[in-house]
């Protein structure tokens, strides 16, 4: 651990009251930020997402399951995968405990995946979620919303609005819709760094003197382990 200049309990105080300064210009930052995103303009689905679930087809007005919001996680999961990306699982397990407060608060979660769903459905038990998890193997949801693609995209900038080469063919991301009537609007996405914000244990993490401890790692999340392989 690096060393830390160790002061009497009155010169912490001093620095940790300088400090809170920074917090609350971010916090100020932060709200305009979120206000600024609320703010932009929405665009209508007009394509009619059809997804396997649970009990068989599922539209995408039907996973806002009486809500006028609805978050859809894109959960890195291919057609051919048996078990669902380990980062992803970090990120759901973070999402998991979230979606009764949500529904206080019009607002549904669900995961969408081009896995097949009788694998999806299998790595939801092994992972003890009760989030609702769709497959979108049968359409062109991942494509449409850009996490999804085809062998030749993947050295070529098509990820995160253009500015990145996707890692792979499948990529995370977060898409926000909403519903008044019978009209579903995209509201917003982001990828990458932007789903940062989502994960409660890296925010934790950024609180410790180690931070996240990353930068020694061949990638940031070498570390992360399904919750069931940590100690194997």
């Amino acid at each position: 651990m690096t060393a830390h200049q160790i002061v009497s309990p009155q010169d912490w105080t001093a620095a940790r009251q300088k400090f809170l300064e920074k917090e609350k210009a971010f916090t100020r930052a932060r709200d305009e930020l979120s206000a600024a995103r609320r703010a932009l303009p929405w665009e209508k689905v007009e394509q009619n997402y059809v997804f396997e679930g649970e009990r068989g087809s599922v539209s995408l007005a039907e996973l806002f399951r009486g809500k006028s919001q609805l978050i859809v996680y894109h959960f890195m999961f291919g057609p051919d995968w048996e078990a669902g990306c380990k980062s992803c699982t970090f990120w759901a397990d973070n999402l998991e405990r979230s979606v009764i407060h949500l529904n206080a608060r019009d607002t549904n979660l669900v995961l969408i995946s081009r896995g097949r769903y009788e694998c999806l459905a299998a790595y939801k038990k092994r992972m003890g979620w009760t989030m609702e998890w769709v497959s979108s193997l049968g359409n062109s949801f991942n494509r449409d919303f850009a996490v999804s693609f085809a062998p030749g995209e993947i050295d070529q900038k098509r990820y995160n609005f253009g500015t990145l080469a996707p890692e792979s063919e499948e990529m995370p991301g977060i898409s926000v819709f909403a519903r008044e009537g019978d009209a579903i609007y995209h509201t917003y996405s982001t990828y990458a760094r932007g789903i940062d914000m989502l994960n409660g244990t890296y925010n934790l993490l950024d609180l410790v003197p180690k931070g996240r401890d990353e930068d020694a790692l061949p990638f940031t999340m070498t570390w992360v382990r399904r919750r069931d392989e940590y100690n194997t």
